[in-house]
């Protein structure tokens, strides 16, 4: 693995004439509930984004660790930028790239909010045959596993972060608070009355700010998510690595 941050501009020549693909890790700094670190989002994807340790056709470029998390904002700590804000950066970022002959990437990303942006700054990279870069997010990578490993409907905080977060920085979550996060929690997602969706802001339906079943969390569950996670990550980056660009841009209709 390269990180292109720690390179000079001369070691850069040479590392990105050898590089097929580029890895963009991002994420968010937004409230987990209260045993959680702020930085969950972001740790995450700069963890699975540095799991591409062993390949030599890829480059890893700095972590853009602040998303679009309006809905948070309630909660002490939390940052957030407009999609607008978030769509461009990442979208010049990666074409800046594409400028030195890069041109296929993979956005790791670690935070849903972020998720129309990025699927908006992919598509018109893509129309402007100016770099193909597919959004991966870990927790669609490791759901089966999920599902296996915790009795939840998912959410946020919940035992599947808790546990990844845990087992990649022990020391920035607080085990003793997972009861309370779930506690004053919610079991899903959102509020709905008589049909119509009324959870604007997450405060709206959890006190804490998880939801879901963090008390079901493991480290030991959260390495077994991370090795999954990376393995689906190293075969996109072959299936990338190996595909032609000419083959990325869009179809013409026949």
């Amino acid at each position: 693995m390269t990180q292109l941050a720690n390179l000079t501009t001369e070691t850069a020549a040479d590392a990105l004439e050898t590089t097929e693909v580029a890895v963009v890790p991002t994420g968010s700094t937004e409230q987990h509930g209260p045993a959680l670190p702020l930085g969950m989002d972001h740790f995450a994807a700069e963890a699975f984004a540095r799991s591409t340790a062993d390949r030599e056709d890829t480059v890893v470029l700095p972590t853009i660790p602040v998303g679009v998390s309006p809905h948070h904002m309630q909660f002490d700590g939390s940052l957030t930028v407009s999609p607008e804000t978030f769509e461009a950066y990442v979208r010049e970022t990666i074409g800046s790239l594409a400028e030195h002959g890069v041109r296929k990437a993979v956005v790791v990303n670690g935070h849903g909010g972020n998720a129309g942006a990025l699927r908006r700054a992919a598509r018109d990279l893509r129309d402007a045959r100016t770099a193909f870069a597919p959004t991966w997010n870990w927790w669609d990578a490791v759901d089966d596993l999920a599902e296996e490993l915790f009795e939840e409907v998912g959410g946020h905080a919940d035992a599947a972060e808790s546990s990844l977060v845990w087992y990649l920085h022990e020391e920035l979550v607080d085990p003793d608070a997972l009861a309370d996060a779930e506690t004053r929690g919610s079991d899903a997602w959102g509020r709905s009355v008589h049909g119509a969706s009324v959870g604007f802001d997450t405060i709206d339906f959890t006190d804490s700010g998880a939801v879901g079943k963090p008390t079901q969390a493991d480290p030991a569950k959260g390495e077994r998510l991370f090795e999954r996670g990376r393995e689906e990550l190293d075969a996109l980056v072959e299936w990338l690595a190996a595909r032609p660009v000419a083959d990325c841009w869009p179809r013409a209709h026949r």
